[in-house]
């Protein structure tokens, strides 16, 4: 059951975040990780500090040598910040891995609200790599950006999730944890309808990295032959233990808790 799972995204060096956090959740779950890595960070729980970019060339060569000799059962995308690398990457897929599923993570709008892509970068990820996603899992930020909508609640969110539907993803997961209120609240939807899954909200400032996790957890479950909506379960399940028992490190936004076993 073991599961290869290529993941495309930025190094985080505090490593709650980003391909640190990517291997380890696909580590925890029992798949194996291979990555291209898009940009260095300078990064612990109080912020990013410094980034070193990643030229696209290498980020298309990172990806080429791993499927071409180690192959992946699927692959994640995670932070694609500018528009020469979402091209690359975007490219070297449909080349390389036409077949291969897909999460994308579309890393949109940083912790404090900025936001990651610039109006060009939003239309390669548009027309690059969404419609060819199996799963895409945008937070509330993200999908009011890519759908060009406000979501202020559930049927806003439903909403918008059909609007990315219909940019050509197998499936959307609007992620609700920006969403007010003590329960969370995420909306999977496909072709076949929507699948709500709620959990009680759980106050914990140690929670940077949670969508890169979930993602990661989701495509190593695809990977492993699991269908979306068990892929979905487990992910969520794995994410709500991790950050339950988060160790506590950092001033800031701390890590979750990744090699946590899962409770049966």
């Amino acid at each position: 059951m073991q599961g290869r799972v290529l993941i495309i995204a930025g190094s985080d060096s505090g490593g709650g975040a980003g391909i640190q956090a990517d291997i380890k959740t696909v580590t925890a779950l029992g798949g194996y990780a291979a990555t291209a890595i898009t940009a260095l960070t300078a990064q612990n729980t109080n912020g990013v500090h410094g980034v070193l970019e990643v030229p696209p060339a290498f980020v298309t060569q990172q990806i080429e040598v791993v499927l071409d000799d180690i192959g992946a059962d699927a692959i994640k995308t995670g932070m694609l910040h500018r528009t020469d690398v979402l091209d690359a990457v975007a490219a070297a897929l449909a080349r390389a891995a036409p077949d291969v599923p897909l999460v994308v993570d579309p890393v949109m709008v940083a912790k404090g609200g900025a936001s990651l892509l610039n109006e060009d970068s939003r239309a390669v990820l548009r027309l690059g790599l969404i419609p060819r996603a199996t799963i895409l899992t945008p937070n509330v930020p993200e999908a009011e950006i890519l759908a060009e909508m406000a979501i202020a609640d559930e049927d806003a969110m439903a909403a918008a999730g059909r609007k990315l539907l219909a940019m050509g993803p197998k499936a959307v997961l609007m992620k609700g944890g920006h969403m007010p209120g003590d329960e969370v609240v995420d909306l999977l939807l496909t072709a076949a309808g929507v699948s709500r899954y709620s959990s009680t909200r759980i106050e914990s400032r140690h929670t940077h990295g949670t969508g890169c996790t979930l993602a990661s957890a989701l495509a190593c479950g695809i990977a492993q032959g699991l269908t979306v909506e068990a892929a979905v379960e487990r992910a969520r399940n794995y994410v709500q233990q991790a950050i339950r028992s988060a160790p506590g490190l950092g001033q800031g936004h701390g890590p979750l808790n990744h090699g946590h076993t899962m409770a049966p």
